[in-house]
């Protein structure tokens, strides 16, 4: 890894436009956002995988702030959002994602997920149709049970919680990434910061109850439910995703009767984040209607 590439800063990241961060109230959990905004634009929900938080959507704050009133939040659980102490099941995580849209006083959204994020944003659309404008799941969850993948997730999350040195850290994060490059000085001491919060070993494990098979198996989407989506969506895979093959990807495009798939090579379970350059272009023409 280079020293350009390793000290790569979201600063850097978030320079091209105006952004903030906030807290809002919603339903009683204190909830973090980054916020990127086109004034007055229709709004752009992003939501992050498990154990994640905003920042992994640095690379597509600007470019989406071009065009839409653009929020990436930390689900309750992670990040700095609050934590309360009760499992986090999906439909825990669809309630804070239509009590912030409450709090911001929004009626409508796209609403775009990464892994949990995306499994979430799926369960949404089916809970909430009225409030949804497009979806995107993004290398998504909700579709699979594979019990190497559970386990994976679950030990590299508690060793790095638990001991949450550099390269604890950096090794949760690596995984998630078709070239360990992508993984920066600036992402990792970001996540251990979030890691060494007092609590957050017991937010993990209350995040971490999706990977254990009987409560996995009751939170999964079947077939129906995915063809019961009704908004137009996207559907984004990798060629290296570590938790499931593009197969599962063109599937749920099959299922959901308005949807369409996209391909991105040379990457991992973020393609936001390692090629976000062919990401913003295909998210933005897709929520614009373009594509």
């Amino acid at each position: 890894m280079s020293a350009e590439t390793r000290h790569r800063s979201f600063w850097g990241d978030l320079r091209a436009s105006a952004f903030e961060q906030g807290y809002v109230d919603a339903a009683g959990i204190r909830t973090r956002y980054l916020r990127g905004a086109a004034r007055g634009a229709p709004v752009l929900i992003f939501l992050h995988g498990t154990g994640g938080h905003a920042e992994c959507y640095a690379r597509n704050l600007a470019a989406h702030a071009a065009h839409f009133d653009t929020y990436a939040i930390d689900l309750v659980g992670h990040g700095w959002s609050d934590k309360p102490d009760t499992p986090y099941e999906i439909e825990v995580y669809v309630e804070h994602v239509r009590a912030v849209l409450d709090a911001l006083g929004v009626e409508r959204a796209h609403v775009s997920g990464e892994s949990l994020g995306g499994w979430v944003a799926a369960r949404f659309a089916l809970r909430y149709p009225q409030r949804l404008l497009r979806l995107c799941l993004n290398t998504t969850g909700g579709a699979t049970m594979n019990p190497a993948v559970m386990e994976k997730i679950k030990t590299s999350s508690r060793a790095a919680v638990e001991n949450p040195s550099w390269d604890a850290v950096k090794a949760r994060l690596t995984w998630l990434m078709a070239d360990a490059a992508s993984v920066t000085d600036d992402l990792i001491a970001c996540r251990q910061a979030i890691y060494r919060q007092p609590g957050f070993r017991q937010a993990m494990e209350n995040i971490l109850v999706l990977q254990e098979q009987a409560i996995r198996q009751r939170n999964l989407l079947g077939d129906d439910e995915w063809r019961a989506i009704g908004a137009p969506t996207l559907v984004v895979w990798t060629s290296h995703d570590p938790t499931a093959p593009d197969t599962v990807g063109r599937r749920i495009a099959e299922l959901v009767p308005d949807a369409r798939f996209v391909l991105m090579e040379n990457c991992g379970h973020w393609p936001q984040f390692e090629d976000a350059d062919t990401f913003n272009r295909v998210h933005i023409d897709f929520l614009l209607g373009k594509t």
